[in-house]
């Protein structure tokens, strides 16, 4: 590999860097099993109570 077409390479990898980070996605924060389960209860509790009334 040529000098020119390496530097031309190692630019287009640190382009390719800069507008990967620019263009993050959001995903949702991450619930462990055990937090699923008590919002779980938690809304079915209040689920209840409204049924209740």
């Amino acid at each position: 590999m040529n000098r020119r077409k390496k530097s031309i390479q190692i630019v287009k990898g640190r382009i390719k860097k800069a507008k990967a980070k620019l263009a993050t996605q959001s995903k949702p924060r991450y619930i462990s099993k055990a937090e699923r389960a008590k919002l779980a209860e938690a809304s079915a509790e209040v689920n209840s109570v409204d049924k209740g009334i």
